[in-house]
């Protein structure tokens, strides 16, 4: 089964605040494993946009270090599951640990 998952980055790894980030990687997986990585360039920033953005691309899961309220609920009501509070790593790192069953979500690193 196909899965795409958007990563927020900046410098090619996990950006701690989604709203901050440089380029979205979008990691596609099937059956468990990942078959394609691209990064883009999102729109600019206000509120809103990003998670729209993302569900026009039929990304399915965000792991994200922390991200607003309202970014939270847009996914929310997208159906996209969000992942937060996780620590800084390379994309494809962090959703092989999803894949895994070794992703832990935490609390919100967004600070306002």
């Amino acid at each position: 089964m196909k899965k795409l998952f958007a990563v927020p980055t900046i410098n090619g790894k996990l950006c701690q605040h989604f709203g901050h980030s440089e380029q979205f990687a979008v990691v596609e997986t099937e059956d468990q494993k990942i078959v394609n990585i691209e990064f883009f360039t999102p729109p600019v920033h206000q509120p809103g946009t990003y998670p729209r953005f993302l569900a026009e691309k039929g990304v399915s899961t965000i792991i994200s270090g922390g991200m607003g309220g309202k970014a939270k609920d847009i996914f929310t009501q997208n159906n996209i599951e969000v992942f937060m509070g996780i620590d800084s790593d390379k994309p494809e790192v962090l959703v092989e640990k999803y894949l895994a069953d070794q992703l832990q979500d935490g609390d919100n690193l967004c600070d306002h």
